[in-house]
Parts: C-alpha cells; sequence; structure tokens
C-alpha cells in the first residue's frame, strides 16, 4: 500500500512539475497584442489556469504525504 501512495505522490509532484513549466513557457510568450474583449490577454488567463492547476497538485500531493505518514506512524 505505501508502493502505491509513493507512486502517487511521485505523479503528483510530476504534474505540479508540468503545470509550472507551462505556466512559466505561457509567461515567456507572452504577447500584449493579444487581448480579449476584458481587455486579459491570452498569456495571463494561460498563466492563471497554470497556477490554479499547480496549487491542485501541489495540495494533493500534501494529503498523499500527510496519508502515507499516518500509515507509517501507525505500524510503529
Amino acid at each position: 500500500m505505501e508502493i502505491l501512495f509513493i507512486a502517487l505522490i511521485v505523479l503528483a509532484a510530476g504534474a505540479v512539475v508540468f503545470a509550472l513549466v507551462r505556466g512559466l513557457i505561457a509567461f515567456a510568450n507572452m504577447e500584449p497584442d493579444d487581448v480579449d474583449s476584458e481587455g486579459v490577454t491570452a498569456s495571463h488567463k494561460k498563466q492563471n489556469q497554470m497556477m490554479f492547476a499547480r496549487v491542485k497538485y501541489q495540495a494533493i500531493a500534501v494529503v498523499l504525504v500527510a496519508l502515507l505518514l499516518l500509515m507509517a506512524g501507525g505500524q510503529s
């Protein structure tokens, strides 16, 4: 069971890195002329989406680590 949690933690950490890199790429490719009707650039929208995705995956990883620690603490 611990191996499953460790694998899920690694997957969640990988998703965090993926979202971080995509957000950085969106930041690097920012085009000020590409605005919508609200005045928000497409790059800003993508950056916000990736930020929320990164926070979500980080929360999942933290919960999985907490569960793994609870399981490990209960075995001793």
